[in-house]
């Protein structure tokens, strides 16, 4: 009787284990990109703005796949009549939206120190100037500056992808490929991704930095 109740139980905690294989490897090692179709990305789509006074090359490098984007908290707009915070960011041209599913990915490094700043952000809204802004803060990601996206990112390389669902009104965020975000969008407009770094309203750090590689759009 006894042999029998600890084989019974040994089955038991061997499924348990199937169970939670199964639910790791399909729910959180899904590929969000599934179902969606590549579109083609070439150097004309990536337009760069930088601080309006300073030559492209001392705020922003491309070298072997990596594109380096670096500001200081006292940096200019990028342009001569823009109130705006400092940045040095990559805007997508060519693929602005206002229906459909987008999708961008990327790979993100962000080196510790840096914060205060917004890392990729979806432009355009029908309230307010973004959709989407994704900050680092002492190395956490936040939506804006409130809700918590993700923690421990400082000093690694990460995956990032946004799909924008914008006929169902919804931005959903992963994280090397697990969701960990999502949220009712801003309403329609025209809108595009951007990524690099923008300083945040408040609370920035003096000197602010991200790596990005593997940038890609996809679309449904």
């Amino acid at each position: 009787m006894l042999v029998k109740m600890n084989i019974s139980y040994f089955k038991g905690f061997l499924f348990l284990l199937f169970l939670s294989y199964m639910q790791q490897h399909y729910l959180c090692g899904a590929d969000p990109t599934d179902g969606f179709t590549q579109v083609p990305l070439s150097d004309r789509n990536f337009v760069t703005q930088k601080p309006f006074n300073v030559p492209l090359n001392n705020r922003y490098s491309y070298n072997d796949g990596v594109r380096s984007f670096w500001i200081y908290n006292k940096d200019r707009p990028f342009k001569t009549d823009s109130t705006t915070r400092p940045r040095t960011e990559i805007r997508i041209k060519g693929y602005d939206y206002s229906s459909g599913v987008w999708q961008f990915e990327g790979y993100a490094y962000v080196p510790k120190g840096t914060s205060g700043v917004t890392i990729v952000q979806i432009h355009g809204a029908s309230e307010g100037a973004t959709t989407l802004q994704l900050r680092i803060y002492d190395g956490d990601m936040r939506y804006y500056r409130y809700n918590l996206v993700a923690t421990d990112l400082y000093d690694k390389w990460f995956k990032i992808n946004i799909i924008h669902n914008v006929d169902e009104g919804k931005v959903t965020v992963f994280i090397d490929d697990v969701k960990k975000f999502e949220v009712k969008d801003q309403g329609p407009g025209d809108l595009y991704f951007k990524c690099g770094v923008y300083a945040a309203p408040f609370n920035s750090s003096n000197y602010m930095k991200s790596r990005w590689r593997d940038i890609k759009l996809y679309k449904k």
